[in-house]
């Protein structure tokens, strides 16, 4: 057993408590793999991060990522909460506000803006892949959106999303899935997940979106924000001209069915590029022992 600094983060959020929560575990080479799935699984946080030795050139920082059941090469909000420990930690320092951050999915650039006890970061998502993959027939509960909910679509970033897109928001806010229908339809699919999501125009976001992923994360069924999720339903929209917002910028809402309140930043840049960002919330800062 040895003892590694720990933070729990709470991602996307504009004030504690109503982002997508995280584990972050610093000084982790000393952990096996098996340690470290063990150690998310035990902490039931949707994803928990590790830092580990670089080993590509030009990293600043280099994180492996865990659900409670396995291993993911990329998801967003693990990505943006370990930039802001990474800076915040004195672990990486920006060079012109960017940094490189390595993990399965390659190396991302990151964008590092505001102080640096509380910085926003703006991460790189890596190229949204269509899968070809027969989806079957969807779960009954997702029939009833109502919208082009027919076109589901398999999307990769390194994660597996189904996407599907829905009537209106209120289908999507009042959506109560089948968990057992959507858990047994994403792993016969080999997916992570499905997310939901339709344009809902207010004051502070533009789409609202739910993510659920009752089979990767039997007690985490419905992720509360979900970067990666997001980033393929902004290159998806942007590939089809229909990016809510301005300029390729716009926020997403998610989180609020299930007591959250979380902000996603989006941008699609002039060469198809997916960033997503948006506020950390510390809420915890002490020692693991694992």
């Amino acid at each position: 057993m040895t003892a590694h600094r720990y933070l729990q983060l709470d991602v996307f959020a504009p004030r504690p408590g109503t982002g997508n929560p995280l584990g972050v575990v610093f000084d982790a080479d000393s952990l096996s793999p098996t340690a470290m799935q063990a150690l998310a699984a035990w902490l039931n946080l949707s994803e928990t991060v590790f830092f580990v030795a670089p080993t590509a050139p030009g990293a600043d920082y280099h994180i492996r990522i865990f659900t409670p059941g396995s291993e993911l090469p990329f998801a967003g909000h693990p990505s943006v909460g370990a930039a802001w420990a990474a800076v915040t930690s004195g672990l990486a320092i920006p060079r012109d506000g960017t940094l490189l951050q390595q993990c399965a999915a390659g190396l991302l650039p990151v964008r590092v803006d505001g102080p640096h006890a509380a910085p926003t970061i703006h991460l790189a998502s890596p190229t949204a892949r269509r899968c070809a993959v027969d989806r079957g027939e969807l779960p009954a509960s997702l029939q009833a959106l109502g919208g082009p909910a027919q076109a589901a679509e398999l999307w990769d970033n390194g994660p597996r999303w189904w996407l599907l897109a829905a009537c209106d928001a209120r289908a999507v806010r009042e959506l109560r899935p089948d968990m057992a229908a959507l858990r047994d339809w994403t792993n016969a699919t080999d997916a992570t997940g499905v997310a939901v999501y339709a344009p809902e125009c207010a004051d502070d976001h533009d789409l609202v979106v739910r993510a659920f992923c009752p089979g990767d994360a039997v007690n985490v069924p419905e992720d509360p924000v979900t970067g990666s999720a997001n980033a393929l339903i902004a290159s998806v929209l942007a590939q089809r001209h229909q990016l809510p917002g301005h300029d390729g910028r716009y926020i997403a809402s998610q989180g609020r069915e299930i007591g959250r309140d979380g902000r996603v930043h989006l941008h699609v840049d002039g060469g198809g590029v997916a960033w997503i960002g948006g506020q950390v919330q510390p809420v915890i800062d002490g020692t693991v022992h694992w």
